[in-house]
């Protein structure tokens, strides 16, 4: 499944995490402490306010890797974990210490206050732009300046030097889109985009150590280079490419014109997007800047209602105020649940030795649903900063009532609601799931699905977690296929049959994505070997069994039409 390093988390606060250099010797193990803290108290050991601290051979259950280092001081009593004697916990800051005081007095890492000091400054000022920069008072010139400007101030101040990373990448991609042959230019950009990202996401590895807890450059960077392979794509589709060769939705978003160097520049640096996302269309974004949005939404959208084009002007102030109460739930349930609940415990030896499996399946609900609001916080956030500023309008809705969910990362209810793999992937991390659609699954000349999970395991990083949890969701998004077209019509003739269904569907969609996404946080081949072998892979087993026993029927793809429906409808309505 796909989603994006969480900033703060999103794109984020990266828990990464591993295990020795190949070929080293083994360290010892950080000898355990005489007095064993109770265990509600245990499950307070990852996330960086564990008592097994990084030293020479510690093991860091947080992160499940060993760290070499000079020694492990930990002291446990038990009323907790006391670090006093120990190093502190590993987090590196690149970026302005100007609120260091702030994460002193907080107790928080430094990366994630400038991370939120950021995303809330953008919020006010994305107000400001709208109200006193809206297309009405200020030129679209005017309007892209201030957004990239801006922008490049907010990834100087997170990650200083390193923000270097994302102009280097923008320019050379610039490069590309002037020079590259139209037939090409798609596959240029993505090589160079991919290219550069996956270098990056191996030299910080050596640059912030193996595992160590940051927010740090390759966030933005993995949105920057969404948002340069999406603009390359739909400039092909809309230079390159005859309209009937496109889909309805490539012939809606292809890019007729290149981009002039301001208008490039603000739709990958803007301050809206830039230190958390979500990528968004090239198209939609210069309709914004334009001042053409909220029409354009409402012509594809609602144009069958009449008098669609004399509604007032939609204000963002309601799903603003909506979407920051949700990110004060987040925040509050990160605080409270999130590091109380690590996801390490599920590998720890007492803890498999002494829980049956049944209570080993409920933990790890548990603990996957703990890790879920510091998602919600970050997308949720960066989703209401983009709305301030106007952007993200996408129709009516059926009760008359203006949306704003246009870039909207996550839809939660949907979320713990979900019934089926497929609808879990397609309300998390929304704008990933589009972006990898677009380039990828209906690009793709074979096996769509799969590749389609490898590109999304190669976005994320290098790490070895990554790709057991997207091999596995391939095996466990074909087998939820087959048992869907298989199945599913038996049990839709009755009301309590269905009931029955979705509940069975229910539980086991919530199992098995906590089942696949568990290596996705515990990142090393040790502990997710470790983890697999406590759940006896039976998810996989499962898996397989269901493969060989029942037919794939063949999906269908998505039927290409010359223009989009809307659009043929707007026409026809002017001619007469």
């Amino acid at each position: 499944m796909q989603s994006s390093r969480a900033q703060g988390t999103g794109t984020g606060t990266s828990t990464d995490t591993g295990t020795s250099t190949a070929g080293s010797p083994s360290p010892a193990r950080c000898p355990r402490p005489a007095v064993r803290p109770p265990a509600a108290r245990r499950l307070r050991w990852a996330l960086g306010a564990g008592c097994w601290v990084p030293g020479a051979g510690c093991w860091v259950l947080g992160a499940g890797c060993w760290v070499p280092g000079a020694g492990c001081g930990a002291e446990v009593s038990r009323r907790g974990c006391s670090m006093a004697e120990a190093p502190a916990a590993p987090h590196r800051t690149t970026g302005s210490t100007l609120l260091h005081p702030l994460s002193a007095l907080l107790g928080i890492p430094l990366d994630q206050i400038n991370f939120v000091a950021c995303q809330l400054f953008a919020l006010l000022a994305a107000f400001w732009f709208r109200i006193y920069l809206g297309p009405s008072h200020a030129s679209s010139a005017v309007r892209h300046a201030f957004a990239t400007l801006f922008g490049i101030y907010f990834a100087v101040f997170c990650f200083g030097w390193y923000s270097i990373h994302l102009f280097v990448l923008v320019m050379m991609n610039y490069g590309i889109m002037n020079t590259a042959s139209i037939p090409n230019i798609h596959r240029y950009s993505f090589v160079v985009a991919m290219g550069y990202l996956t270098l990056c996401h191996i030299s910080r590895i050596y640059i912030f150590h193996y595992g160590i807890l940051t927010t740090d450059f390759s966030g933005p960077l993995m949105i920057i280079t969404q948002k340069i392979t999406t603009l390359a794509c739909q400039l092909h589709d809309g230079i390159g490419r005859q309209a009937e060769e496109l889909t309805a939705e490539q012939n809606r978003l292809a890019v007729k014109t290149r981009p002039s160097l301001l208008e490039y520049l603000s739709y990958l640096l803007n301050f809206m997007s830039i230190i958390a996302g979500p990528c968004s269309n090239y198209k939609d974004y210069i309709a914004f800047i334009e001042g053409r949005h909220v029409h354009m939404k409402l012509l594809e959208v609602n144009w069958k209602q009449k008098g669609y084009d004399r509604l007032p002007d939609p204000s963002p102030t309601g799903a603003v105020m909506y979407k920051l109460c949700i990110t004060l739930v987040s925040l509050v349930l990160f605080l409270t649940l999130t590091k109380n609940f690590p996801m390490a415990y599920i590998v720890d030896n007492e803890f498999l030795d002494k829980t049956p499996f049944l209570s080993r399946l409920g933990y790890l609900y548990v603990v996957t649903q703990a890790a879920k609001p510091k998602y919600y916080f970050a997308w949720t956030l960066a989703d209401a900063v983009n709305n301030a500023a106007g952007y993200g309008f996408s129709g009516v809705d059926e009760r008359g009532a203006f949306r704003w969910d246009l870039l909207s990362n996550l839809n939660i209810w949907n979320i713990e609601t979900a019934t089926s793999f497929k609808m879990y992937i397609e309300n998390w991390n929304i704008q990933t799931a589009a972006w990898l659609k677009r380039v990828c699954y209906d690009r793709a000349p074979w096996y769509p699905t799969a590749l389609t999970f490898i590109l999304s395991a190669l976005w994320h990083g290098i790490y070895p977690g990554y790709y057991f949890t997207f091999l596995t969701g391939i095996l466990i998004t074909l087998a939820a296929r087959a048992i869907r077209s298989n199945c599913r019509h038996y049990f839709l003739s009755s009301v309590p049959l269905k009931i029955a269904y979705d509940v069975a569907t229910w539980v086991v969609t919530q199992l098995a994505v906590c089942y696949t996404v568990a290596p996705f946080v515990m990142l090393a081949v040790e502990p997710t070997v470790k983890f697999y072998k406590s759940m006896y892979f039976h998810m996989h087993i499962l898996s397989i069994l269901v493969l060989l026993v029942l037919p794939i029927r063949p999906q269908a793809r998505s039927v290409r039409k010359p223009q989009n429906e809307a659009i043929q409808n707007s026409v026809k309505s002017k001619d007469k």
